[in-house]
């Protein structure tokens, strides 16, 4: 099937952004029915999962061969950063350092700092990077979180050789 979509390759970039989405709001869901509160680095993965949906969703304007090269190179940078930012953090949930630095809870920067400082800082989590939360077979959020880039980065790295392969 994976190889059917290959030869349509804007098919295979809107299922990817579709997927994007749809851990997204599943990241939305934990975070907002379920109350786990994201940390500095979820906030990262999350960006760099929206700028992946970004990019895959932009992608599938055109039929042109080098747009969708350089949007799928895009991706394989992108979904490479991210599965950086998740490998580290399932490495500190497997390691986790005696100090944590991860960042500041929310209420404590409401009561620390001004509501113009604190603001931003909301948006850069306050959960703890080292802290598992939840787990689906045996997997914390970013081991499921690095699959996940991983398996976006092989599916666009073999659509850039397909692509060049093919002019």
């Amino acid at each position: 099937m994976l190889l059917n979509l290959l030869n349509t390759p804007r098919r295979l970039l809107a299922l990817v952004a579709l997927v994007c989405v749809a851990l997204l709001v599943f990241g939305l869901y934990l975070q907002h029915v379920v109350g786990l509160e994201p940390c500095p680095m979820c906030i990262v993965q999350r960006y760099a999962l929206v700028l992946v949906a970004i990019v895959a969703g932009v992608s599938t304007l055109s039929a042109r061969r080098n747009f969708l090269i350089t949007g799928a190179s895009l991706l394989v940078l992108l979904s490479g950063f991210g599965a950086f930012v998740a490998a580290r953090q399932s490495f500190l949930q497997w390691y986790p350092p005696e100090i944590v630095s991860c960042g500041r809870d929310f209420y404590g920067m409401i009561e620390t700092f001004p509501l113009k400082r604190s603001i931003p800082m909301i948006f850069k989590g306050s959960g703890d990077c080292t802290a598992i939360d939840w787990t689906f077979l045996g997997g914390s959020i970013a081991n499921w979180s690095f699959a996940s880039f991983v398996l976006i980065g092989v599916i666009a790295l073999m659509l850039v050789v397909r692509q060049v392969r093919q002019r």
